[in-house]
């Protein structure tokens, strides 16, 4: 009988702990990612910028670029410029911004990228896709999953609060996803991978679950490692499934409608998750993750981001338009703007003010 197995893409290197960022040179050196230490460093005009001072003495063989933003033109600069030279690999180290430039850098020239977050916001710290910007609006582009994370919690504490609450969005969103693709399955036969869902339900439940706040270090562990456990999941079933349901169309519906408006894409998809896992019948469980996005000093009604309920409704009514072919909640219910109403105001009620 055959023994059957599949390979599983992941980092070679996943390394979380406070002061991890002062062995990064030898990590690199160990793991014979870079032995001879030429490196591309692509850093942030802030938090990157001011670790450069730190870490370029460790780093003697590397070259620094300074990034200005997250852009397509920006990435396709980076990777032109990294071109001039021979690098063993590309170090992403700065915000979500940063990293998915470096990514698509990293793809373009045919480089391993090494990712080095500086805060925890989004789980595209180790995922298989590059967000940025273009002329169109904005874009999702498939790049190889980071061959090596590096995390230092002592960097992530120095962060902004509001990174890590939009992380906590982020990994929390991963149920009601989750529960979007079993809808689907059940209704349209899509197919999901099992491994996939189950790493990134767990990621989202560890988080949920946790009795810790943004400042304690075994809190920011597990955040940590739910968003590197997502991307790794992403990479497993090939696309963004096992993280983006109808709490994601409902942020991208913001972002869409609402450019110059709209909050932190955590921040959205923790609002959207909530609402979507209400919408779908379960009611505790949604009562439940807004009492743990409220206890994170996240927001649970529009209101909270600056949107009127009106502003709300369109963008749950615009939402599934958003992803076509993709099958959430919002699509098997195919509600109309006076439903949405109706359901967001028996949210409220159910979540309580």
């Amino acid at each position: 009988m055959p023994v059957l197995t599949r390979l599983i893409p992941s980092p070679v290197v996943v390394d979380i702990r406070p002061g991890a960022l002062d062995d990064l040179a030898g990590v690199l050196a160990d793991q014979r990612i870079s032995q001879s230490g030429r490196l591309a460093v692509a850093v942030s005009g802030g938090s990157g910028a001011r670790l450069r001072e730190r870490l370029a003495p460790s780093l003697p063989g590397a070259t620094w670029y300074e990034v200005g933003g997250g852009t397509l033109d920006d990435a396709i600069r980076l990777a032109g410029a990294m071109k001039a030279d021979h690098y063993d690999a590309v170090v992403g180290l700065g915000g979500g911004k940063i990293i998915d430039c470096a990514k698509f850098a990293a793809a373009r020239v045919g480089l391993p990228l090494v990712a080095v977050p500086t805060n925890l916001a989004h789980d595209g710290l180790c995922s298989p896709v590059a967000t940025l910007d273009n002329d169109a609006g904005r874009g999702s582009y498939g790049v190889p999953n980071p061959i090596a994370v590096v995390i230092d919690l002592d960097v992530i504490r120095e962060a902004p609060a509001r990174f890590v609450r939009a992380g906590i969005g982020d990994a929390i969103s991963n149920i009601n996803a989750i529960a979007d693709w079993e809808l689907s399955q059940r209704t349209t036969g899509e197919k999901v991978d099992g491994l996939a869902a189950a790493m990134a339900r767990q990621a989202g439940e560890a988080v949920l679950r946790h009795p810790g706040g943004i400042g304690d270090n075994d809190f920011l562990q597990v955040l940590a490692e739910a968003l590197v456990l997502t991307g790794i999941a992403m990479s497993i079933s090939g696309d963004s499934r096992p993280a983006s349901g109808s709490c994601h169309e409902i942020n991208h519906a913001f972002d869409l409608l609402f450019p110059k408006r709209a909050a932190s894409h955590g921040e959205q998809c923790g609002l959207g998750a909530a609402f979507a896992m209400y919408l779908r019948g379960a009611h505790e469980d949604a009562a439940f993750m807004a009492e743990v996005l409220r206890r994170h000093g996240l927001p649970v009604l529009p209101e909270e981001i600056g949107f009127s309920v009106d502003e709300f409704v369109r963008a749950v009514e615009y939402a599934p338009k958003t992803r076509p072919g993709r099958y959430t909640i919002l699509e098997h219910l195919d509600l109309k703007p006076n439903q949405i109403k109706d359901s967001y105001a028996d949210y409220v009620k159910a979540i309580g003010s």
